[in-house]
């Protein structure tokens, strides 16, 4: 399975979240590629605190270079055992692999996305595809070269017959569902652009699913809830507001594959939320219930059926 994970902006949590979902992949004991094509600020290194890499490789042997052709094989990192966090490098014999492969350090985006630089896309990804069970895509937020460049090689006769995933995340502010909306169905945006690639527009449409991130708990009593009565009940017709919003732009229940809480752990520090953090009482039990379905519903052939 190949899941591209992308936003219209930027700081929408799609970057953690996702590597929190490769890692809840991972311990539920599925091999996982996570491929930082967050070409402008290839930092997923960070999240998995593995400091030779937080900013990228600096040997030009990342994902850049290798899709220049400046070198034959892209950099691979086995999280379990490169991470600088203990943890995660005593995950046990039943967690399956974790392999990143980073962006070069200070790489930028590409300018554009020519024929030899899909083709090389199009290789890594069938590589990969035929290694691990899930192959997750850091995409750069909004209408990048990254979102052209794997629309194009995934419309490439090898890859045409592999399940491929389309995760949208954002934030649960009005202006940010108008954005998610405006990135799949807007000018320029992934259905347009998918059917300029050579995809049918249905077809991609349905493999879309979105993410929110970051929702506050309106409800005073429940963890993380507000205090005030007034408060809440504001709270509350926004939040039904946004409901409603979030339906009439197409992002509705039947196409949301799940959201995750506000967690102040990830406010102040970007990080893989584990369970030794909830049970030190750090981290809040719903953050790490969310990823753990973020990632059953990935998988559940029912979740990516429209009705």
């Amino acid at each position: 399975m190949l899941v591209f994970s992308t936003s219209d902006k930027g700081g929408t949590g799609r970057s953690v979240t996702s590597c929190n979902l490769a890692y809840r992949l991972c311990v539920s004991g599925r091999n996982v590629a996570y491929v930082d094509f967050d070409f402008g600020s290839p930092t997923a290194g960070a999240l998995f605190e593995i400091s030779a890499v937080e900013r990228g490789t600096a040997h030009q042997d990342g994902l850049h270079s290798y899709l220049l052709g400046e070198t034959g094989v892209a950099t691979r990192i086995d999280v379990r055992t490169a991470s600088d966090r203990p943890a995660l490098r005593r995950l046990g014999p039943r967690a399956g692999k974790l392999a990143l492969y980073p962006g070069d350090e200070g790489g930028a985006e590409f300018l554009t996305a020519e024929n030899a630089v899909v083709t090389r896309c199009a290789e890594l990804l069938l590589a990969l595809e035929q290694e691990f069970k899930v192959v997750l895509v850091d995409l750069s937020a909004g209408r990048s070269v990254a979102l052209e460049l794997v629309l194009k090689a995934t419309a490439m006769p090898q890859l045409r017959s592999f399940t491929a995933r389309w995760l949208i995340f954002h934030r649960w502010t009005r202006q940010h569902i108008l954005a998610a909306s405006g990135l799949v169905h807007g000018p320029h945006g992934l259905t347009q652009a998918g059917k300029e690639c050579g995809h049918d527009p249905l077809e991609l449409l349905e493999s879309v699913r979105y993410v929110r991130t970051a929702v506050p708990n309106p409800t005073p009593a429940a963890p993380g809830g507000v205090g005030r009565p007034a408060q809440a009940a504001w709270l509350m017709e926004q939040n039904a507001a946004l409901k409603r919003l979030a339906s009439a732009n197409q992002l509705g229940a039947s196409s949301l594959l799940g959201e995750t809480p506000m967690e102040p752990v990830l406010q102040w520090r970007e990080q893989v939320i584990m369970d030794m953090d909830v049970d030190a009482k750090i981290a809040n039990p719903a953050t790490t219930a969310a990823y753990t379905e973020l990632a059953r519903r990935l998988l559940d052939a029912a979740t990516w059926e429209r009705f």
